[in-house]
């Protein structure tokens, strides 16, 4: 179960005298957040207050650190996610955890269902300009598939070669969202927002040589895109345009049902 529904399950057993307020009250008290050892408050409010529950941020974390957040959370949330984990991480994690799963481009691993069925409306299309941005273009599609939503991936379709592109555009005409993740001079972003009539997240990568300073140079081209319509987020950050686009699909639905 959900969080929400989790918490409705409890109301309705105290209204209807299968729990006591005694034991429901010590159900709650660490529902908004909850210790783990010294090193974590895992947040159990999140999705309640943004829709999207806590994800484990992997660097800078030991291995038993992530299996005890991740054991914690898998009782109240049916996907629990950590991001940034390397190789190296999931051979430590794995047997301890027997069902993770990795998903090794995208460097995420989760405790989840076989599948997930989509609880949003909408398609997310997610472009990569390039082959050595996929790690990043997987990050995000991955995220948003756990995260209930619908993806549509198309790979290495830059610029370099625009008939690449122009071949798909009846695919960006059908999409809800646009995540377009390229590096070198970040120039794809502005182009397809040319194209499209839904909002284009841009995702600038760290792929690019000297002059493209590690992902600052595709960064600046999409902050001063021509196109309108275009938002930015971090160098890299997949996780966060998959976020994003959530709660762009989440706001519609929300809207459309009033």
């Amino acid at each position: 179960m959900t969080q929400p529904e989790s918490l409705r399950s409890l109301l309705e057993a105290v209204a209807n005298g299968q729990v006591t307020p005694d034991i429901a009250l010590d159900s709650l008290k660490s529902w908004s957040y909850e210790s783990v050892g010294e090193f974590a408050k895992i947040d159990h409010h999140r999705q309640l207050r943004t829709g999207f529950p806590e994800v484990i941020w992997g660097p800078g974390k030991t291995p038993e650190q992530i299996v005890q957040i991740m054991q914690v959370m898998r009782h109240r949330n049916p996907v629990v996610m950590a991001t940034r984990i390397e190789p190296g991480v999931y051979a430590a994690l794995q047997p301890k955890i027997r069902d993770l799963r990795y998903y090794e481009l995208a460097r995420i691993c989760a405790i989840s269902p076989p599948t997930i069925d989509p609880k949003i409306g909408g398609l997310i299309s997610i472009l990569s300009a390039g082959t050595a941005d996929l790690p990043v273009a997987e990050e995000a599609a991955v995220t948003a598939e756990l995260s209930g939503l619908r993806v549509q991936r198309l790979w290495d379709v830059g610029v370099a070669g625009i008939h690449r592109l122009l071949s798909n555009r009846h695919l960006i005409q059908a999409s809800s969202v646009l995540i377009v993740v390229a590096g070198m001079e970040g120039a794809l972003p502005s182009v397809v927002a040319g194209l499209a009539d839904c909002p284009v997240i841009a995702v600038p990568t760290s792929i690019g040589y000297g002059a493209s300073f590690g992902g600052l140079a595709p960064l600046l081209t999409m902050l001063n895109s021509c196109a309108a319509g275009v938002g930015v987020v971090n160098i890299d950050n997949g996780f966060g345009a998959a976020v994003l686009a959530g709660q762009i699909l989440r706001t519609a639905e929300k809207i459309n049902s009033k």
